[in-house]
């Protein structure tokens, strides 16, 4: 069995918490670039090319590069033959963000309690997903999911005469009605099926592959890039000053459902798509 040691957790945690807010990915970086080819609207063009110049700026000075420096939302695949030792996951990975959040000088987004809003001081806790799998490997996705995406999210529990039309229609009216709040352009996932709360997951856990990969069922693919067409169609483009890019990516994931339901959750990303992962 293998055996890995909380303080490696602790400290991968904190490097890849950095990562995320200095270093947007390339497939991000690529998505942009392309954008700027086919963006009908000058202004949205300019927007892009400002995006991917911020993003240069935070890469080369090592600063975030958007101020809201999110929640450090963690999707964990824990190989069942792999042992934590000197202390739990949970703890590991939390001590991981408050370290990699204070030594990164990144902003604290987490309130002690929904209602008294009291700042914890180091942006834990985090929200921690573990999946167990076979093998024994530890591997840690990170996501620092910014607040303005996340509050333009939707949940709809449609019925099974809903149908795919319900579906795209559920998905189009929930980015139109985010409109510029979500800082566009987007990166939309998508979780059908499941039940009401397993939809969510699997829209947030869309939001982790890379922009620009589709998915391995081919239909669901094909209402990817159907989609993607038709929320670009939407007008909204680069941070809602109009144009043609109104998405980066549209990614869906599906599960089994009960036979009366047809649950469909929306999680939209901001422009800055901010994902590391690591494998122990």
């Amino acid at each position: 069995m293998k055996q890995i040691t909380y303080e490696t957790i602790v400290g991968e945690v904190a490097r890849i918490c950095q990562e995320a807010n200095y270093d947007l990915g390339q497939d991000v970086i690529q998505a942009f670039e392309n954008s700027v080819k086919t963006e009908t609207s000058e202004a949205g063009k300019s927007i892009l090319n400002q995006l991917i110049e911020n993003a240069n700026i935070a890469t080369t000075n090592r600063v975030p590069m958007c101020q809201d420096t999110g929640v450090s939302v963690f999707i964990v695949k824990l190989g069942q033959d792999c042992h934590i030792t000197g202390g739990s996951l949970h703890d590991a990975i939390n001590e991981g963000v408050r370290s990699g959040y204070e030594e990164g000088y990144l902003r604290y987004s987490i309130v002690d309690d929904p209602i008294h809003r009291k700042n914890t001081g180091d942006n834990t806790p985090s929200v921690i997903h573990i999946e167990l799998v076979e093998g024994d490997e530890l591997e840690i996705q990170m996501s620092a999911k910014g607040g303005g995406a996340e509050n333009m999210s939707a949940l709809k529990m449609l019925t099974p005469s809903d149908g795919l039309e319900g579906v795209k229609e559920f998905i189009l009216n929930t980015v139109r009605e985010a409109g510029p709040n979500a800082c566009p352009p987007l990166v939309v996932g998508v979780g059908i099926g499941g039940n009401f709360e397993s939809c969510a997951y699997l829209a947030k856990k869309s939001l982790f592959r890379p922009v620009g990969e589709r998915h391995e069922k081919p239909d669901i693919a094909a209402l990817e890039e159907e989609m993607i067409t038709k929320v670009n169609k939407l007008g909204i483009g680069p941070q809602g000053m109009g144009g043609s890019t109104t998405a980066l990516d549209i990614k869906i994931e599906t599960a089994p459902c009960h036979i009366a339901a047809l649950p469909v959750a929306v999680n939209l990303n901001c422009h800055a798509s901010r994902h590391k992962h690591v494998r122990l």
